[in-house]
């Protein structure tokens, strides 16, 4: 019992509601200041006072890609937060996540563009045309998701001995994972900040390339963490619930993850047809889960 009880006082500490709510103040002060001062930067640099020769630094449209990095950051806060509530919504997340990453470098690609005949046999145009193409598809079949998502009465279900603990074991696993996750998050942040300084401090130029490459430094190591999570949890699935509707809708969450990272190890179309097929993939898993579940619900006495 004191163990339920260190765990929930961690829980809500860390994972609360007045926690969530000061972490997005914190994250949208530093956001604004961050676009202020990479805005300050190519001002600078436009005038000569500075020597950048990356467009990153050089078209006020690309200061834009600095606060979504911290918006990103906010999401996977978010997305930990949502672990212990609903597993389909913490999926959710993460296809918020790579959308967001999807949107973020759209707002870096426009400053190679260039508006010629040749559109679609330059390389930076055609990606730009694939990203912006990506992203509405994405956005909405997101939209699909959430709109399949079923809100279940825990309070109803509870008064089911077996199913209602069940439940709460289930949820309070969830939430050690989810408190597991906050150290594993401030470490992998850490190291991506305390590894783009020393670059940066070395090298400016190299240090400002490698912040625009971000998501092979933070991202593509937090979304190889969230497979090992989603794993845990298909197993953890096992020991509450039998079901084998519910046991393929997790397995599909985890391909789903996997191929998000995967996503992150490729380049040009291929990455965005990943993306798609990965949020594809997870929303029609949950489509056909929830038929299997409907019909299991209307023979059920």
């Amino acid at each position: 019992m004191q163990g339920i009880r260190s765990i929930k006082k961690s829980f809500i500490m860390l994972l609360s509601e007045s926690t969530k709510d000061a972490t997005e103040r914190v994250i949208l002060r530093i956001a604004i200041l961050s676009y202020l001062l990479h805005l300050f930067i190519i001002f600078l640099n436009v005038q000569g006072l500075l020597h950048f020769e990356q467009e990153f630094l050089k078209n006020p449209i690309a200061a834009i890609y600095t606060p979504f990095s911290f918006i990103l950051v906010y999401e996977v806060f978010l997305l930990i937060y949502f672990l212990p509530k609903s597993i389909t919504e913490y999926i959710g997340k993460q296809y918020e996540i790579i959308t967001l990453i999807v949107i973020r470098r759209i707002f870096k690609d426009i400053t190679y563009v260039e508006l010629k005949s040749d559109w679609f046999f330059n390389e930076h145009d055609l990606q730009f045309t694939f990203d912006v193409a990506t992203s509405l598809i994405l956005f909405f079949i997101i939209y699909l998701f959430y709109k399949s998502i079923k809100k279940r009465d825990y309070d109803a279900i509870e008064k089911s001995d077996k199913e209602g603990q069940n439940i709460k074991q289930f949820v309070l696993l969830k939430r050690y994972m989810a408190i597991a996750l906050i150290p594993i998050f401030l470490i992998i942040a850490s190291y991506a900040f305390i590894h783009w300084g020393m670059i940066t401090y070395r090298d400016h130029s190299n240090g400002i390339l490698e912040f625009s490459k971000i998501n092979n430094i933070f991202f593509e190591e937090f979304f190889t963490v969230l497979i090992g999570v989603d794993v845990l949890l298909l197993l953890a699935s096992f020991f509450y619930s039998d079901k084998f509707y519910k046991i393929i809708r997790n397995s599909g969450f985890v391909l789903s993850t996997i191929l998000i990272k995967l996503s992150f190890l490729s380049t040009g179309l291929v990455s965005n047809i990943l993306i798609i097929s990965s949020v594809l993939f997870g929303y029609l898993i949950l489509l056909i889960h929830n038929l299997f579940e409907k019909d299991a619900e209307s023979k059920s006495p």
